[in-house]
């Protein structure tokens, strides 16, 4: 779809998720030994032909990782929130649609079917198991018209707040639901259970670590090391010194 651009906002600082964030970025933990940044563009991609990733916290990192031909769009002073990221970005989206995802959920498949047949003109949500739009709905994907980003402004705000919920209120918002897998990967405790799900409950181990003890539903980040006298459950190891016990 020429008309549509994608956005994957990753810009957060994933203080849910520490202390994995203190070691990487949100966007750049691996579900399934894949980072959750490649997983959204792999998704949005499927979908469009241009993507751009907003970038405040942990950027440095993620910019050094993202494939050449992504966009960037840096927010410096500050993070801009959902609707401020839109905001900053409209000069680059430039009256076209946006494909909007959020990078810190795990919600595997394509999104070309979502965007299939859409009028451009209402905001269509993908909602995790609702039919219907409320403040602490899981979103695996947005659908906003170019006249809707227009509106945006380039400050710190949401998209519920600024956009959304007036759109309902106006009938202009269309709800698919999405009954497939979605896990927001905003605590350690979620983290974990997103790849345990990618796994079929299988203990996850990164390339580089080293296992010699016995593992049950954990996931283990590359230089992680396990010694053969060690049991670990539920765990997250990030290296050699970092262990996140999930109860």
């Amino acid at each position: 779809m020429d008309a549509v651009v994608g956005v994957v906002l990753a810009a957060g600082s994933g203080s849910r998720l520490r202390p994995l964030t203190s070691v990487r970025p949100k966007p750049m933990c691996p579900v399934g030994n894949v980072p959750l940044i490649d997983l959204a563009l792999e998704r949005v991609s499927a979908a469009v032909d241009e993507v751009t990733v907003n970038l405040h916290h942990g950027g440095d990192v993620i910019d050094a990782h993202l494939p050449r031909g992504v966009h960037r769009s840096w927010e410096l002073a500050e993070p801009l929130g959902t609707a401020g990221a839109l905001g900053h970005l409209r000069g680059w989206i430039d009256g076209r649609g946006a494909l909007v995802v959020n990078a810190d959920a795990w919600c595997p498949g394509s999104l070309a079917g979502f965007t299939a047949d859409w009028d451009g003109e209402r905001i269509r949500l993908l909602l995790a198991g609702d039919d219907d739009l409320r403040p602490a709905s899981r979103v695996a994907g947005a659908l906003l018209p170019w006249l809707d980003v227009a509106e945006l402004a380039a400050e710190p705000s949401g998209l519920y707040e600024a956009s959304w919920r007036p759109a309902r209120a106006a009938g202009r918002v269309e709800v698919l639901r999405h009954d497939g897998p979605f896990v927001d990967c905003g605590t350690p405790a979620q983290y974990l259970a997103a790849n345990l799900a990618s796994s079929d409950g299988e203990s996850v181990v990164e390339p580089g670590a080293v296992v010699d003890g016995a593992l049950d539903r954990c996931v283990m980040w590359r230089d992680a090391v396990v010694e053969a006298t060690e049991s670990l459950s539920q765990a997250i190891r990030l290296g050699e010194r970092t262990t996140v016990l999930v109860r």
